[in-house]
């Protein structure tokens, strides 16, 4: 959007106090419009409201008020289909339809801002618009829950090794793999949940910094818009913007929870470890190499997981060290977080359509558990449950390990005398221990991947997604 700089000083709402404009070069700096257009609907939702109001306590008539709400209306009308008109000298949205306002209805329209500062009316519709976007962002994971669920529960046959170093560790179901993922982001529906209540405090009402002159009524106001409470001082309503940050953390977070889904595609998807394919909707190919198939949803996922926290970052850094209460570098507070909403809109539903269109090789998934010491810790539990102390075990295992290693064989592939060569305690029923599905159905700790407990954490996963579902109908208008 490029605007021109205006040399006219009355174009200014503010100039009265000024004998000459802005220079050019301020009023690019000082001006939010190019960006901030994206309050107009937020803006015009919270005027009505306040007009609304103080019609009801006579600083407007009702014929003033309806002029204005319909002024508010054809000017909404205005900006969605393109037709509004934007000038560098508005400064800010909510400046570019109070003077809009003013063509239309006249004098009325100068009304409007009693008992307002731009202060309280762009932090309501900034909370407006944060309201509006975590809405979105919570029936977004909504779909990716249940797109991990539905996966999970294709998996709870099939074994896989665990990793930790990104070494072959232990044997897990896939089942149990992907539900780590689930509680992940049941923990980031949590957090935007949260965010959603900060978000409902409302700031309008407490003027520039002190409060206003006039007996408005800031709850009948908050229940029109959609808050749950007004702000309980004026001072922190203006200069507050933790509901942003909240907004940021949890989004920054869900991109770290997002970004490791991302990379455990991409690795399982190379054919070193070939666990899994992603369906061509979501790779793209090589300029130069015919047999390319990149995972760059993956990627760029995960790259703009690193946008996420550098927004959370930079309102924090923002906000660090200014003093009460509205400082016009809060202008900036937007940019965070219409970028951060954008992201969140894009690769919530790319996560989610892509997990569900996966193909998982199981076989090959099992081939790797198989074939990678996965049961030596269930061996050294054994020869514990035996009489052996744990760390004899350990180190009775490594050695028969690195025998294995060194002759190209597997633990099950040992013979009984090779065994008790290392330690009488062996006896027939190690061959029992180190079979992959009696390793998986040992895990009976609560949590664990013994198919019992899998079998319990899909059910209480499918009860908790329905209750999120249920959670964000209940959000609709």
């Amino acid at each position: 959007m490029t605007l021109e700089p205006d040399s006219d000083n009355d174009n200014f709402f503010w100039s009265g106090r000024f004998q000459k404009p802005p220079h050019e070069l301020f009023q690019q700096l000082n001006a939010s419009i190019s960006f901030d257009w994206r309050l107009a609907p937020y803006d015009i939702r919270g005027s009505i409201a306040h007009a609304r109001m103080l019609s009801g306590i006579g600083v407007l008539t009702a014929e003033e008020f309806s002029m204005i709400e319909q002024g508010l209306g054809r000017i909404m009308g205005e900006i969605a289909r393109g037709d509004f008109v934007f000038c560098l000298a508005d400064e800010d949205i909510h400046t570019a339809i109070e003077k809009k306002l003013i063509d239309l209805v006249g004098d009325a329209g100068k009304k409007l801002h009693t008992a307002r500062s731009r202060n309280d009316q762009v932090a309501t519709g900034l909370a407006l618009y944060i309201q509006d976007q975590i809405s979105q962002h919570l029936a977004g994971l909504t779909a990716l829950l249940e797109a991990v669920l539905d996966r999970a529960d294709a998996g709870r046959d099939v074994i896989l090794p665990g990793y930790t170093h990104l070494q072959r560790a232990q044997p897990v179901l896939l089942a149990h793999h992907l539900l780590a993922y689930f509680e992940m982001y049941s923990r980031d529906f949590v957090r935007f949940w949260r965010a959603l209540d900060a978000a409902k405090t409302m700031p309008l009402g407490a003027g520039a910094l002190a409060g206003v002159n006039y007996p408005v009524k800031r709850n009948e106001v908050a229940a029109e818009l959609g808050f749950d409470r007004p702000g309980a001082n004026s001072m922190d309503d203006a200069s507050n913007r933790d509901f942003a940050l909240d907004y940021l953390n949890a989004a920054s977070i869900l991109g770290v929870h997002l970004s490791r889904l991302a990379a455990e595609y991409i690795l399982w998807s190379s054919q070193e470890f070939g666990f899994v394919e992603i369906s061509d909707d979501f790779t793209s190919g090589s300029s130069i190499m015919p047999q390319k198939k990149n995972p760059d949803a993956c990627e760029l996922i995960r790259g703009k997981a690193a946008r996420l926290a550098a927004n959370h970052l930079g309102l924090t850094s923002l906000m660090a060290g200014l003093p009460l209460a509205y400082n016009k570098d809060m202008q900036e507070d937007k940019i965070y977080v219409f970028d951060t909403a954008d992201a969140l809109l894009l690769i919530l539903p790319v996560a989610a359509e892509m997990t569900a269109t996966l193909t998982f090789d199981s076989s090959r998934m099992r081939r790797a558990a198989e074939t990678s010491f996965a049961v030596a810790t269930d061996v050294a539990d054994y020869l514990v449950g035996k009489g052996v102390s744990f760390r004899e075990a350990h180190r009775i295992v490594g050695r028969l390990v690195r025998q294995c290693i060194d002759e190209g064989r597997m633990l099950g592939d040992l013979e009984l005398p090779e065994l008790k060569a290392e330690s009488p305690a062996f006896d027939a029923g190690f061959y029992q221990v180190v079979d992959l599905e009696s390793a998986v159905a040992r895990k009976q700790s609560y949590g664990g991947t013994a198919p019992e407990q899998v079998a319990a954490q899909l059910k209480f996963a499918a009860e908790r997604l329905k209750a999120m579902r249920e959670t964000v109908a209940s959000l609709s208008p």
